[in-house]
């Protein structure tokens, strides 16, 4: 097995979960081990998943993948990234007393997020096998458990430097984090539009 090109595709499906971390550090009002570590697992667990399903899937769902991948990256980014500019809008007119972002997270904001940054993977998992030379179940098995291993790391990193950038902004932290998950829904889009 390629080990290097391994390592190389791994950070590469986890570039968008970090950014998203990021994001969602610089928004949170309080980071904890705990928040940190939610986030980190659960980006891992699905950019861990989703290739082993894409190499179960095979070539007949390769080019459904290809169609909707993008479209619901897009859309679940947009919609989650809308709605912490919408929080912090509401914040900063007085209209909520709590924080939205104060070291919890909701579940299906935190599964939405794991999803629209995996999704690419999926589509991954097909060619996977032949880009690093895993061609046995125990080869893929190691190679996914590489993916999510990284991506856990990656991520949980990406929270704190997300945390230490949203002290230097301050206020309109949450609405920079939104924008940012916004921004990369529509890049992961235009990629998509682009590369056909």
């Amino acid at each position: 097995m390629d080990y290097f090109s391994l390592l190389g595709i791994s950070v590469g499906l986890a570039a968008d979960a970090f950014a998203v971390c990021i994001a969602s550090g610089t928004a949170a009002e309080k980071v904890t081990f705990n928040y940190a570590s939610k986030f980190a697992l659960c980006f891992g667990l699905f950019q861990a998943a989703m290739p082993a399903a894409g190499w179960f899937i095979g070539k007949a769902g390769e080019n459904f993948i290809g169609t909707v991948s993008h479209w619901i990256a897009l859309l679940l980014l947009s919609y989650i990234g809308a709605d912490m500019i919408r929080e912090a809008v509401k914040k900063d007119r007085g209209d909520t007393p709590k924080p939205s972002h104060c070291g919890k997270i909701k579940l299906k904001t935190l599964l939405g997020l794991a999803v629209a940054t995996s999704i690419d993977a999926l589509a991954a998992g097909v060619i996977l096998p032949s880009s690093i030379g895993a061609h046995t179940a125990p080869q893929m098995l190691a190679a996914v458990v590489t993916i999510g291993i990284i991506t856990c790391a990656i991520c949980y990193a990406g929270i704190y430097i997300g945390k230490k950038f949203g002290e230097l902004c301050s206020r309109k932290a949450e609405i920079f984090g939104g924008i940012i998950l916004i921004a990369i829904g529509l890049k992961i889009f235009i990629e998509h539009a682009a590369g056909q």
